[in-house]
């Protein structure tokens, strides 16, 4: 038994001295991060030094002597390891004084100054959890103060604003409803908004006829369960079309815009009559007039087309308004497409042509390289780099879902392996930060690979000036994975930082197998430097789209407590998500700390 306890208490000694060496080898980074973030900074530092070694048979040792295993060290690296080396010592008898002065505080140290930073960002926590909830604001929030009220008393503690959807009136529309509300709830919600970044999209493809469907829904016996159903509005190009009334079964309903005063016309009970672009008889009865428009019902699916005569008691009009159908490209393994930075739209290859699509970023097609990998529609289709030529690359489809996979315009395009020579922000993005520097508390930065990147978005926020303004990095690629320690240090400088684990493009960067360990790592390193991360995409996005979950979701849900946020995308049952989210991160909170298991008393299972 001396024998090793004196291997592992030697041991021991050498990862401390191996953390005190990484942090005296970035001195000149940890002085210039914020005084707030120093002792943050430090243990980060500390923390990565130790995940570069292989230390599982040292745990297994240790845990076989009842000492600390080293589990779990993130809040306070060097404490974790000096409270293992003295018990060690107590166990090998000796006298002591133990070495407690060079551990920063005790053990609980990290957990505070992260509360403290997590406030500082994100405002205090709800009464009885710990885990902020972020919302994404819809559009509909810039003119509904009741639906903000809702999400604060659902729980809302952040309101987030996507810039690549709305504009400034909306966005200020929305902010001061957010203020209102929060007041009028007597707790503090704050406000972070998202630049767009960088647009790496599909280009346009030729648009198809312009053709809509009005369907019929039938059930496995060909019986008709709901009409198909056409909801008629004035042709007056300056004012949008109503949108089409809800129907009891979801049911898709065709809107058509005809003359105002044929419209004006109509009575329930009347009929419609037409050939549909088949050439299909079809007939409609006028159900109700609505306000801005007249819902008709039919008894067989019809394809109208732009143009096509109505007629009802002999007064006829056109069907007009209808939007063109969506072409899109299909691709199967082995087939090729030629990716080009041209954006003029493409048609749908003929048989045994080639497909072709533009890219909206030229820089990243010039920047592609033979042999790369190219992801496209959320990594639904993977493809490699042929061959390259000016302007254009193209690609050989490696994977698709069985039968091919269409590729419609504005897909997502992620190109793990390809540095693109793009800055961190773009000219949209920093012509809108003065705004989000005079309205919101905090700003959500895309596309950060790299400490350039960091460089690129401080330079930019002192230039406001905007010393207040939280900062958010988004974690979405490879690269700002792999950089995300050093990029930390940087960002860190700032008084108010965050992460953001974007485990949408994530996923497709580190690939879908690789979900499971990344975002627990990100969860990690940002506990490690005191900085707080939110957990990001899909949270119960079926509870909040359909109003009911599914049991995965739930089971993620209750992973995200070991963040300090968990974001929630919109949806019609928004509210719903919300107190389910409040409920599973309360409950959670009672038995975990971020990765620590907290051993609350199980009273179900009392008197057994």
């Amino acid at each position: 038994m001396p024998d090793s306890l004196n291997m592992l208490i030697a041991k021991l000694d050498e990862i401390l001295a191996d953390l005190e060496a990484a942090v005296t080898g970035r001195d000149h980074d940890i002085d210039a991060v914020a005084p707030e973030h120093r002792r943050g900074a430090r243990n980060l530092v500390r923390y990565t030094a130790l995940r570069g070694q292989d230390v599982r048979e040292l745990q297994n040792d240790l845990m076989d002597l009842g000492a600390s295993s080293l589990a779990s060290p993130e809040a306070n690296v060097r404490a974790k390891v000096q409270a293992a080396r003295n018990v060690l010592a107590a166990l090998r008898g000796d006298p002591g004084p133990w070495d407690l002065t060079t551990i920063d505080d005790d053990l609980d140290a990290g957990d505070e100054i992260l509360d403290r930073n997590a406030r500082n960002l994100f405002g205090p926590p709800r009464a009885g959890r710990h885990t902020r909830i972020m919302v994404t604001l819809p559009s509909q929030a810039a003119d509904d103060p009741a639906l903000v009220a809702d999400l604060i008393t659902a729980g809302m503690d952040v309101a987030r604003i996507n810039c690549a959807h709305d504009n400034p009136d909306a966005w200020r529309q929305m902010i001061a409803h957010v203020r209102d509300a929060s007041a009028a709830a007597g707790r503090e919600v704050l406000v972070s908004m998202d630049v767009p970044g960088p647009k790496l999209r599909t280009g346009p493809i030729t648009d198809g006829p312009a053709v809509g469907r009005a369907r019929v829904r039938r059930d496995e016996a060909g019986h008709l369960l709901a009409k198909s159903s056409l909801w008629l509005v004035p042709a007056d190009l300056e004012t949008p079309p109503a949108p089409a009334p809800a129907t009891s079964d979801a049911r898709p309903t065709l809107t058509v815009q005809v003359d105002p005063a044929w419209l004006g016309q109509r009575r329930p009970e009347d009929a419609i009559r037409l050939r549909d672009n088949r050439g299909r008889r079809r007939r409609f009865i006028v159900a109700a007039l609505e306000t801005g428009g007249a819902l008709a019902y039919g008894s067989r699916n019809a394809y109208i087309a732009d143009g096509t005569l109505l007629d009802s008691d002999g007064r006829t009009t056109r069907a007009g308004g209808i939007p063109p159908v969506p072409r899109r490209l299909l691709l199967r393994p082995g087939d090729r497409l030629v990716l080009t930075d041209d954006l003029t739209p493409v048609e749908p290859p003929a048989p045994g042509e080639t497909a072709r699509i533009g890219c909206t970023l030229a820089e990243a097609v010039a920047a592609l390289r033979t042999g790369q990998p190219v992801l496209l529609d959320d990594g639904a289709i993977e493809a490699t780099v042929e061959s390259v030529a000016s302007g254009e690359a193209t690609l050989l489809i490696t994977r698709t879902k069985p039968g091919g996979q269409r590729l419609g315009a504005e897909k997502g395009i992620n190109l793990p392996e390809t540095h693109l020579p793009l800055p961190a922000l773009t000219a949209e993005d920093q012509s809108l930060l003065p705004f989000i520097a005079a309205h919101a508390d905090a700003v959500a930065v895309s596309f950060l690979r790299s400490v350039a990147d960091i460089d690129h978005v401080l330079e930019a926020l002192d230039q406001i000036p905007a010393p207040g303004l939280g900062l958010i990095l988004k974690i979405e690629t490879g690269p700002g994975f792999r950089e995300l320690p050093s990029m930390l240090l940087a960002a860190m400088r700032r008084a108010r930082v965050g992460v953001m684990i974007a485990r949408g493009d994530l996923a497709v960067e580190v690939g879908f197998e690789r979900l499971s360990e990344v975002p627990r790592q990100i969860l990690a390193l940002c506990e490690a430097a005191h900085v707080p991360a939110i957990w990001a995409t899909q949270v119960l996005e079926t509870l909040a789209k359909t109003g009911q979950p599914s049991r995965a979701e739930i089971t993620d849900a209750a992973t995200a407590q070991r963040a300090d946020c968990v974001m929630l995308n919109k949806g019609p049952y928004i509210v719903e998500a919300i107190r389910a989210l409040d409920d599973i991160l309360a409950r959670m909170g009672r038995v975990q700390r971020k990765s620590r298991t907290l051993l609350r008393p199980i009273h179900s299972w009392a008197d057994q």
